[in-house]
Parts: structure tokens; sequence; C-alpha cells
């Protein structure tokens, strides 16, 4: 008998253990060569684990354990034959959902679900990653849909399926009346997170400063471009691209803004590998987007495009997240007006941006309605000191709010026609 012994693979440098978030199949099933065969965490991401062989499988660990990077998860026979009725795994398709006016829902209409049976398992009531982004997007609790799954994990099928036989997502989050609480176990990467964001407390002296951008230009540049953007380089025109353009020449006048203390020494980059703060499944992750110094507006809208696609569906890679010089957050698409956010270690810097809110201002000594933006720049105050701190996010507000500087390398174009 051929037995194939699986280890976990080593996601990334520094990493010695993961966590075995879920299993995609069930123990004894007949796999076949690099489909998914479960979900594994580590402090940094969510990776497939792709078999290795076909055949059928043995679990040697658990859902909720904790594995060392090399040890044993499972074992797969690979003389074992493959069942008559073996349907290979197909690619998964976006459900379609229908929409129903909520006139037309009566609670007659919604389905009797069965009570989810609460045990010991680590996996009960727990649904898969891609169950539980349906389940976000469309406002619907793990309570209100019976796992069918090992142990009772709700699979991307359950939630399909409630929500097809009409089920009342209106109420599907209402307070129960009832004094019940509910235990979670923090995965890998948040309590990673948690560790994080402790020490950068504990261990810098972090301070915030703080302006306001008029984002009239830009969203004037946007409002007259947009559509030839899109036809001529194939992806969108955000602000995301303005504000790391910004970012990187501003960071090239304020190098310390870019560095990082390690031991007695600043270590400063010639670089600007800018870490952009995505919402992911599995909470928030910093994608880096390499060189985004030597990049057009278009590449740097495409390159965050594709990291974010990957951090949605939890593909993204240790590599991909490590290595950043600079972070850049936006608080704004989720409503925050005003924020202090945590540096990003072993960064200096971060910069949040927030939402656009139309506010009266003074323009020429005349007062007009303006689209206005808070930026914050939280830095460590041990390597960058307040006048770079402050005249950093000024350059910053001064390239956005005259969008043809990031052509020039933040000088005014009549002053290099005049040679100053």
């Amino acid at each position: 008998m051929a037995i194939l012994e699986m280890k976990v693979p080593s996601p990334g440098e520094s990493i010695s253990e993961v966590e075995i978030a879920a299993w995609l199949v069930e123990e004894g099933d007949y796999v076949e060569k690099d489909q998914a065969i479960a979900e594994v965490d580590s402090d940094k991401a969510t990776l497939e684990l792709p078999a290795e062989e076909a055949g059928v499988i043995t679990f040697k660990a658990e859902e909720g354990d904790a594995v060392a990077v090399g040890a044993v998860v499972c074992l797969i026979d690979m003389d074992a034959e493959k069942p008559a009725n073996f349907e290979s795994q197909p690619v998964e398709v976006a459900p379609v959902v229908v929409e129903t006016k909520k006139e037309e829902i009566k609670k007659t209409d919604v389905p009797n679900i069965a009570p989810v049976s609460k045990s010991d398992s680590y996996a009960s009531g727990h649904p898969s990653v891609a169950a539980k982004k349906i389940m976000d997007e469309n406002n619907i609790s793990s309570n209100q849909i019976n796992g069918t799954g090992k142990d009772g994990r709700i699979t991307k099928q359950d939630v399909v399926a409630a929500m097809a036989g009409g089920f009342n997502t209106a109420e599907a989050t209402g307070w129960g009346g009832t004094r019940d609480t509910e235990r979670k176990k923090m995965s890998m990467m948040r309590r990673k997170i948690a560790e994080r964001l402790v020490s950068v407390k504990n261990d810098t002296a972090m301070l915030t400063t703080f302006n306001e951008v008029d984002m009239k230009p830009i969203m004037d540049i946007r409002k007259k471009y947009k559509k030839k953007f899109i036809e001529f380089h194939e992806t969108n025109l955000g602000f995301m691209s303005f504000f790391t353009k910004a970012c990187t020449e501003a960071l090239n006048l304020f190098p310390s803004v870019n560095g990082q203390i390690d031991g007695k020494e600043m270590v400063l980059h010639n670089y600007a590998d800018i870490s952009i703060a995505v919402s992911s499944p599995k909470g928030l992750v910093v994608p880096v987007v390499r060189n985004a110094e030597q990049m057009s507006l278009a590449e740097i809208e495409r390159e965050i495009k594709r990291l974010a696609i990957k951090a949605r569906d939890g593909k993204i890679t240790p590599d991909e997240m490590t290595g950043g010089t600079f972070t850049i957050t936006n608080g704004g698409v989720f409503g925050s007006m005003m924020s202090t956010p945590i540096i990003n270690p072993p960064q200096s810097a971060i910069l949040g941006m927030h939402n656009i809110v139309q506010r009266p201002v003074a323009i020429d000594g005349k007062v007009e309605i303006r689209p206005m933006m808070y930026l914050a720049l939280s830095y460590d105050h041990r390597i960058i000191d307040g006048k770079e701190s402050v005249s950093f996010l000024v350059k910053v507000k001064e390239m956005l709010e005259n969008p043809e500087k990031m052509i020039f390398g933040s000088k005014d174009p009549i002053e290099i026609l005049l040679g100053l």
C-alpha cells in the first residue's frame, strides 16, 4: 500500500506553525491531485492546502489544531481506486441571487430552518470562508442557518439554499431578546494582529499629525477623464492611485518617513514599497505595491485591484504582505471622518485617509462649499521629527490639490519652465 504523508509547507519566512481553519473534504473521501483539501491560517494569511497526489484521505489533525510547519496533517492512500460515481470538483461560480421585494415576503414564506446543533467541535456553526463572505454581504448570522458540513460547519451551499428558499435576511440579524452568549476562537491572524498592535503602542513613540485636503481638483480630473481612462487602461481611476503617487513623491523628499529603526541604526529605503490596507474576510491585511515610485497611476490601480481581489478571496500570500516601507489606510470607505491610524511595524509611519464631506471653506477670501477630506499621519517620533512629519503631510496635501506637481517631481511646472 502506497501511503503519502502530507506535511504542512512553509507559508513564508518566520512562520513556524499554522492552524487548520477548515477541512474542505470529509475524512475517507477520494481526492484528486491539486484539489484544495484544507484552509490553513498563519499569522499573516489564509492559504489553501492542495492534495499532492490522488487517493483516499485520512486526517491527522482536526480543525482548530495548531500544527508545526513540516508536521504531517493527513495521509493519502494512493493505491485506492477512484469511486465509479466520483465527480471532479467544479469551478465555483458565484450564485445568482434574485432580489425579492420586502412586501412580497411573508412569515409563512420563510422556511422552518432547524436550529444549529451546538457541540464541542470547533467547526459547529462556523461558516467556511466562502459562506462567511455571502453571509456578511447579506447580513445573515450563523445562528440562522443549519450547517450540513463536517461537524456542523456552515457551507456555501447551506447559505445559498437558505436564501433561495425565501430566507428573510431582514430579520436574520435582529435581537432575539435572550441573554445568550457566544464564544468564538480568535484566528491565528487575529491573535497576531492583536499582539502587533499592543507592541506598537508599547514600543514606539507614536504621534499623529492632521491636515485637510480639498479633493475638488482630483474629483474634477476623475469626472473628466474617468471614461477615457477605463477605455485606454482597462481599469478604473480611483483615489488611491493619486494618494499613492503623492506619497511616493513626498517620501523622496522626507526619507526618514520611509525608514525604520534597526537597533541603534536607521534604515532608509531608496524605493517606496507602499502597503495598502485592505479589508478581507479574515480581517485587515496590508498587501504591498512594490516600487510604487516607478509606477504610473494606471499601473498602481491595476496592482491594487489585483492584490485586493486576492485578499478578498483569501488567496493573498505572506510574501505579498511583507517588506512594505510605508502604509496607506482608507477608513473613509467605512464612513470614518477622523482617526489616528496605528503604525504597521517595522515601518515608521502610516497615512490615514477619511471620508469626503462637503464643507464650507475660505477660497480667495470667499466662502465656498468644497469636498474636503481629513488626513492623519501617525509616525514614530524616535526617527521622525515633528517638522518632517508636518512637512511631509503638507507636501502630500499640495500635490493632491495640484495634481500636475506629481508629474514634475513635486515642483511647480512654472518653476521648471523658468529654471528655478
